[in-house]
């Protein structure tokens, strides 16, 4: 109402449909926007959301949705014909799709002003970067140009565990031009309309796959609240040796140690092997662009502790 717009940005299986979903604020699309001189738009009309291990409880928005004119696809009936989000027996990719009017908060001109913040979210699966951290221009720009996530069962045909990839501005095959061109106007916008931005990790927490657990949804939530209500304004920031971004000392809703990625690990020694290691993987990865910036290279993680 008040033209407070946030943009997200971010591959599947890493929340978007989820963490749009904010009773507390007007839906405009889950997926398929623009960014322009006159603001966002939305040009899909729909929302296409996961449903395994759907509840009440967790996302309301998107159960409520599930009625009738939802398409529902690979999702069991028990024999009493209800569903079964916690069946995963076929695929843990079970989806619903629905109209964006199923939201009762939607904005259905599907317009929006200029985004005050731009979350990029990823899910990384060896449970070491940051729940949270504030990103410069320049350290934004090469997160959009990595592009990087962890694919998931959920989303990807043949995986049953995650594994590490690099998408190229969160969805390379749709990018026709050099991913510094998207990261130079990424980092227009920003600079012209003072655009916060924040690199929100929905991933693994006190360890990787297999060992930690996915970090908590009321966490997340938490830490998107305050993002977009400028609650870290006033909070400190400090410098992730290895990611090389910002990591608040606190945030309303979220235990302080959870901030810190390490202290969630039985062994800061390991931690420190598997960050370094995700740091030489994007290293690797940036090596492909040529003639980057070196100002956008250097905003990078670094792969030497």
């Amino acid at each position: 109402d008040n033209g407070d717009v946030a943009l997200f940005f971010g591959l599947s299986g890493t929340g978007k449909t989820t963490l749009s979903a904010d009773p507390n604020r007007k839906l405009i699309g889950d997926d398929e926007h623009g960014w322009s001189d006159n603001g966002v738009f939305n040009f899909e009309g729909g929302c296409y959301a996961k449903c395994i291990n759907l509840s009440k409880e967790n996302e309301p928005q998107i159960w409520n949705a599930i009625k009738f004119g939802t398409l529902v696809e690979n999702v069991i009936y028990n024999e009493n014909g209800e569903p079964d989000y916690s069946d995963g027996s076929l695929t843990e990719n079970t989806r619903a799709g629905y109209p964006v009017e199923y939201i009762p908060n939607a904005e259905l001109s599907g317009l929006g002003g200029q985004p005050k913040v731009v979350i990029f979210l990823t899910a990384d699966a060896f449970g070491v970067m940051p729940p949270i951290s504030k990103l410069t221009k320049e350290q934004a720009m090469y997160h959009f140009m990595a592009g990087y996530t962890s694919k998931l069962a959920g989303t990807e045909r043949g995986i049953t565990e995650p594994q590490a990839t690099f998408s190229t501005c969160f969805g390379a095959p749709f990018m026709l031009y050099h991913p510094a061109v998207y990261a130079k106007l990424l980092g227009e916008k920003i600079s012209k309309y003072n655009s916060s931005v924040y690199l929100i990790n929905t991933g693994w927490s006190g360890g990787s796959y297999g060992v930690g657990e996915r970090i908590k949804l009321r966490y997340t939530r938490a830490m998107v609240t305050a993002a977009l209500e400028g609650k870290f304004d006033d909070i400190k920031f400090t410098p992730d040796p290895i990611f090389n971004v910002l990591v608040p000392e606190s945030c309303p809703g979220v235990p302080k140690e959870v901030l810190n990625p390490k202290n969630t690990w039985k062994s800061p020694e390991e931690y420190d092997k598997a960050a370094v290691s995700l740091a030489k993987r994007f290293a690797d990865n940036f090596k492909r662009f040529q003639n980057v910036p070196d100002d956008i290279v250097k905003a990078g993680p670094k792969s030497e502790k």
